[in-house]
């Protein structure tokens, strides 16, 4: 029997915590990262284990060990070629539904950055305007949100509606105090980045080198073409795309339920055809996508019809940061 075998008596959620199994002369030792699990559920998987892997065929005996194994803490940054086409909202859900998980996926201690140093939505997006974060030291404490989801936005250290006029290096050395702070076992940063491709983009890759980036597209031929050079740019930078999303595709009707698609429909999907890179998926023209954002309760917080499209989405995101880890 190979060790191999041993991870795969278990169920995917257990053994996506396996960080190292071996089998030597009948005895099979399991070290499990148990990082966030309260007592019961270790004693729960602790047993689960001894129960499975103990029949297998060589085990005479299971030993397990558990560790809060600290993971790295990786980055994913959520960009745009241009304002407008819904990549803040899409950065909020995407955060949320990756901290919630789905069926067997686990879901991930994600954190929030909002990089859109002069066009900050997060705090409104995710109900905490006018909370301030404090600070540790030298390093800010990430302000908690109603959805679960950590949050750090220049949105809650400048004053409620007054313009940043700030040069690159300030941009640069305030987008470094939000990513480099108290992230606590946050493992993962999604980033909402600015529009464009800026100081911001180009400090956020050198200094912080992103895992990936996912761009975010309405299907008009003007903001697919900004889309792509933003890509450009990411690929230049040695910055993998995880994939497209198509924005505002398609509006139902509230009273005869017809589709229409004011801003047309599958240019985002045949760009990335076009570009060899994988479409992510769709988010329609919803009228409450909209005021759920505006009133500071994401869709992918509820079970509601208006968070399938972003689960649908964060299920792909969390294959791809899977497979690249």
């Amino acid at each position: 029997m190979k060790d191999a075998d041993l991870v795969g008596a278990l169920p995917e959620a257990i053994a996506a915590r396996i960080v190292s199994a071996k089998l030597a002369g009948g005895v099979a030792t399991l070290v499990l990262d148990v990082g966030g699990l309260d007592a019961r559920a270790r004693g729960e998987i602790e047993q689960a284990v001894g129960d499975l892997v103990g029949v297998r065929p060589g085990v005479n005996e299971v030993r397990v060990a558990m560790t809060a194994e600290k993971r790295a803490r990786r980055i994913l940054a959520v960009g745009s070629g241009k304002g407008g086409v819904g990549k803040s909202t899409l950065a909020a859900n995407l955060a949320i539904a990756l901290a919630r998980g789905q069926g067997d996926r686990r879901g991930l201690k994600v954190g929030l950055v909002d990089a859109d140093i002069y066009g900050p939505s997060q705090p409104t997006i995710l109900g905490v305007s006018g909370v301030r974060p404090e600070a540790r030291g030298d390093k800010l404490i990430p302000v908690a949100t109603p959805a679960g989801v950590p949050l750090l936005s220049m949105g809650q250290i400048v004053a409620p509606g007054k313009a940043i006029a700030w040069r690159g290096p300030m941009t640069a050395g305030a987008l470094s105090q939000l990513v480099d702070a108290d992230w606590g076992e946050a493992e993962l940063l999604v980033v909402d980045m600015p529009p464009g491709t800026g100081d911001v983009q180009l400090t956020m890759m050198q200094k912080h080198k992103p895992v990936g980036a996912l761009l975010v597209s309405t299907p008009q031929d003007l903001s697919l073409i900004d889309a792509a050079r933003a890509g450009q740019l990411f690929e230049s930078m040695g910055v993998p795309i995880v994939g497209l999303v198509e924005n505002m595709a398609g509006y139902a009707c509230p009273h005869c339920g017809e589709v229409s698609d004011p801003f047309g429909r599958g240019g985002v999907e045949a760009a990335a055809e076009r570009l060899g890179l994988p479409f992510l998926g769709r988010i329609p023209l919803a009228l409450a996508i909209r005021e759920s954002g505006d009133a500071g309760r994401p869709p992918a917080a509820s079970d509601g019809a208006e968070a399938e499209s972003f689960r649908a989405i964060a299920a792909k995101v969390a294959e791809w940061l899977a497979a690249n880890a």
